[in-house]
C-alpha cells in the first residue's frame, strides 16, 4: 500500500473509518474537533471530537446491528449536522449501505415527493432514520393521504427516530471495547459497497451510484494528496453533505486528521457572508463552493450584517485552496472575485478550479499545483474557461478524452466526451445493467486493457502541462443543420448579461424545440421579482435584447425567449441547471411564464404571449415524454428484487 499521507510513519487505511480508531487514541485527537457546526445567529457552534466521533460510531453501530444484517440498506433522512454526520460513520462502522437523501418536506406538496418515492422503490431500506418530529408529521401523512403510492412506501419503511442511536444504553456497552488494544473492526471491506449516492439529476433523472468502501477511500486520499491536506487543515463547507463533494469532505476530513466547519446550503443561500465570515472566523485554509457560488456572494453577500446587525470583519488571509468545482468555470467570474477579495487577504495562488463526479467518488483531478508554480493569472484559458484539471502521468488515475461516436482518443485540442479509468471508479448503477455496461465499462476501439467511465462530459486537452477543460455535457449540446456546434452555458451567460439588473443570475436554461418542421433554440429566464411589475413594452425589450446580445456575441439566431417568474427554472441540490427538466416543465405548461416571444430566422417577432401558460407543440410534448418513458424502462424507477446489489447490475 502507498504511503501517501503527509507522514510517511502513518500507513494508510484501506477504508476510511479505520482513520477514526486511529486518531481518537492519539492524545493530540482526542479533544480535537473533527466537525464544528455553526448556524447564523446567536447560537454558539456545536462540536464533534475524534474520540466523540469514534464513541458515537460505534454507538450507532451497535444500535443498528440489534435489528440489521451487514450490508443491508438503510434510508438517511437527517437534515445537514453534526447527527447526520454521526449517523454515516455509524453505518460504515456497521457495514451497511447508507443512502443519505435530502429530506423533502413532510407535507409532500408540490410534488416534492417523486425522488424520496424513487429512491425508497429502488434501495428497498430495512429502516430509514430521521427526527422524530418528522416521523410524527410522516404518520400523520400516511393515515390521511389520496396518494396510495407514496403512502403504502412510506408505511412500509421501519423509523427510527435519530434521538435513539445515541442513549446511555448503548454508551455503558462501550466500557467493554478497548479501542487501544483487541479492537476487532467489523465495518465495511475494501469490495463492500458502503453508500449508494445520488446523482446531482443534471442531465436525466437522478440515478444509485454504487460506491464501495475501497473506493470512497481511493478518491479521498488522491484528493488529500492533491490539495496538500494535513492535520493543520481546517475547512468550511455549505455544500450539501448528502451526495458528490459536500459528502466527500466528511471522508477527506477524517483521512487528513483535519478539522472540517459545516453550515447548511439555506443558511448560505439566506446570506452568503456567513460564508466569508466563517473562513475569518475559523481561520479556514481550505473551502469548496460551485462556481455559481462567487458572482452571488459578489451581489449579495459581500457586505451584509449579521442577523444582530453587526458586520463582522472579513479575513481570508488563511486560505491556501479555494476549491472551485460545477464545469464550466468562466476566467471573467474568478477574476473578478479575486480582484475584490485581494484587499481582504485572498491570494490569487489559492484558486483550485476542480473537477469530479459521482461515478467516480467525486474527485477526480485539480488544475491547482501545491508547488504554486502556476498562478492563477496565468493559468492559459480556452473559449473564457479555466482549466479543472491536469493531466498528470505519475498517478494511477486515467483521463481520456474520446470520439465519443468512434471510442477512440482524440488529438490534443480537439474536443470529446472525458473517459476516466481509476481504482475510485464506481462499480455502477444499482438496478440499471444495460446503463452500468454502457457507462462504467467503456473501452477504447482495437485496444486491449483498461475499462472506463464515460462521464458524459465534454473537455478538451490543451498545452505543454496538458490541462483538461470541462466544456460542458454532451447531452446538451445544440447542433446546428450547417455543422455548428455550441454548448448552451454560452448562451445563458450572454442571456444574463444582457440585462442583469432584471434577470437572475444563474437561473437561465437554453434547450433547443422543435415544432412540426421548424426547429429552434429556446431561452428560459427568471426575471426578478421588481421585474415582473414592469410594463409589457419593456419586457418585449427584454426579450429582443437576449436575442440580439445572443446573435452579436456567438451568430445564434434564437427563436423563442421566454420570461419566468422567480423558481420557475428547475436547479439540482448543488445549483447546476436542469436544462431537460426546464424544457419538460415549459412544454408541460409547469412553468409561471410572464412572457414569451416567438421570433423567425430574420429576428422578427411572429408573436407575443403575456402572462399566461402555453404549450410550444403536441409533437414536442410527446417527444418529451417519450424521453421519460425510455428511462423508466431503463430502469430509473426499478425496484430490485432479492437478489444482492452487485448481482442486480
Amino acid at each position: 500500500m502507498n504511503y501517501e499521507n503527509y507522514d510517511p510513519f502513518f500507513l494508510d487505511q484501506p477504508v476510511v473509518d479505520l482513520y477514526l480508531p486511529i486518531w481518537a487514541k492519539l492524545p493530540g485527537f482526542k479533544s480535537k474537533p473533527a466537525f464544528i457546526w455553526a448556524e447564523d445567529g446567536p447560537i454558539q457552534p456545536s462540536s464533534l471530537t475524534y474520540e466523540e466521533l469514534n464513541i458515537s460510531a460505534q454507538c450507532i453501530s451497535s444500535e443498528l446491528l440489534l435489528s440489521l444484517r451487514r450490508n443491508d440498506v438503510v434510508l438517511v433522512l437527517c437534515s445537514p449536522g453534526l447527527k447526520f454526520v454521526e449517523i454515516i460513520f455509524g453505518c460504515l462502522r456497521a457495514g451497511v449501505l447508507a443512502v443519505p437523501i435530502s429530506p423533502p418536506h413532510p407535507s409532500f406538496s408540490n410534488e416534492n415527493y417523486h425522488h424520496l418515492l424513487r429512491v425508497v422503490s429502488q434501495t428497498r431500506p430495512k429502516i430509514a432514520i430521521a427526527l422524530r418530529d418528522y416521523i410524527k408529521h410522516v404518520e400523520k401523512y400516511v393515515v390521511k393521504s389520496t396518494n396510495k403510492k407514496l403512502s403504502e412506501a412510506l408505511r412500509n419503511l421501519r423509523w427510527i427516530p435519530t434521538e435513539d442511536l445515541k442513549g446511555k444504553k448503548m454508551k455503558m456497552q462501550l466500557e467493554n471495547v478497548n479501542f487501544d488494544s483487541g479492537f476487532e473492526y467489523n465495518g465495511c471491506s475494501v469490495d463492500d459497497v458502503c453508500l449508494i449516492q445520488y446523482t446531482s439529476g443534471t442531465t436525466a433523472i437522478p440515478k444509485p451510484v454504487l460506491v464501495t468502501a475501497g473506493s470512497a477511500a481511493h478518491n479521498v486520499r488522491v484528493a488529500r494528496k492533491a490539495y496538500d491536506f494535513n492535520p493543520n487543515t481546517v475547512v468550511v463547507s455549505w455544500l450539501p453533505q448528502y451526495h458528490d463533494c459536500g459528502l466527500m469532505f466528511l471522508l477527506l476530513t477524517i483521512v487528513s486528521g483535519a478539522t472540517c466547519v459545516l453550515t447548511s446550503p439555506n443558511t448560505f443561500v439566506n446570506r452568503p457572508r456567513i460564508w466569508l465570515e466563517l473562513i475569518s472566523e475559523f481561520k479556514a485554509t481550505c473551502t469548496p463552493v460551485p462556481s455559481f457560488a462567487l458572482p452571488l456572494v459578489l451581489k449579495r453577500g459581500y457586505a451584509g450584517a449579521t442577523v444582530t446587525g453587526n458586520v463582522n470583519p472579513i479575513s481570508m488571509l488563511s486560505l491556501k485552496n479555494l476549491i472551485i468545482v460545477n464545469e464550466p468555470i468562466y476566467e471573467s467570474s474568478v477574476e473578478e472575485f479575486v480582484e475584490v477579495f485581494k484587499p481582504f487577504g485572498l491570494n490569487p495562488l489559492a484558486i483550485s478550479p476542480s473537477y469530479g463526479l459521482a461515478e467516480n467518488g467525486t474527485f477526480v483531478s485539480t488544475s491547482w499545483s501545491s508547488s504554486n508554480s502556476d498562478k492563477f493569472r496565468t493559468l492559459p484559458t480556452y473559449k473564457k474557461l479555466l482549466p479543472s484539471a491536469r493531466l498528470d502521468e505519475d498517478v494511477d488515475i486515467e483521463i481520456l478524452v474520446v470520439n465519443e461516436e468512434t471510442n477512440e482518443i482524440v488529438e490534443d485540442g480537439v474536443e470529446g466526451e472525458i473517459w476516466i479509468s481509476s481504482p475510485s471508479n464506481a462499480i455502477g448503477y444499482l438496478g440499471h445493467p444495460s446503463l452500468t455496461q454502457q457507462v462504467f465499462n467503456a473501452r477504447l476501439k482495437n485496444r486491449v486493457g483498461n475499462c472506463y467511465v464515460r462521464t458524459g462530459d465534454r473537455g478538451v486537452v490543451k498545452g505543454e502541462h496538458r490541462f483538461l477543460y470541462v466544456t460542458g455535457r454532451c447531452s446538451d449540446i445544440i447542433k446546428f443543420p450547417n455543422g455548428q456546434e455550441i454548448h448552451p452555458h454560452y448562451l445563458e451567460t450572454l442571456t444574463y448579461k444582457s440585462c442583469p439588473n432584471v434577470l437572475r443570475g444563474g437561473c437561465v436554461a437554453v434547450f433547443k424545440m422543435c415544432e412540426s418542421k421548424y426547429r429552434f433554440v429556446a431561452v428560459v429566464a427568471e426575471v426578478q421579482s421588481k421585474g415582473e411589475r414592469e410594463s409589457d413594452m419593456f419586457l418585449k425589450q427584454i426579450c429582443e435584447g437576449i436575442r440580439n446580445a445572443i446573435m452579436k456575441e456567438e451568430g445564434v439566431g434564437i427563436g423563442l425567449v421566454v420570461l419566468v417568474k422567480v423558481g420557475s427554472v428547475p436547479k439540482t441540490t448543488s445549483g447546476k441547471i436542469q436544462r431537460w427538466l426546464a424544457k419538460y416543465k415549459f412544454v408541460k405548461s409547469q412553468m409561471n411564464i410572464i412572457m414569451q416571444m416567438k421570433f423567425d430566422n430574420n429576428g422578427n417577432v411572429q408573436s407575443t404571449v403575456q402572462k399566461v401558460m402555453q404549450i410550444s407543440g403536441k409533437k414536442e410534448t410527446e417527444k418529451v415524454k417519450k424521453v421519460l418513458v425510455v428511462e423508466e424502462e431503463e430502469g430509473m424507477f426499478f425496484a430490485p428484487t432479492n437478489r444482492t446489489l452487485k448481482s442486480s447490475l
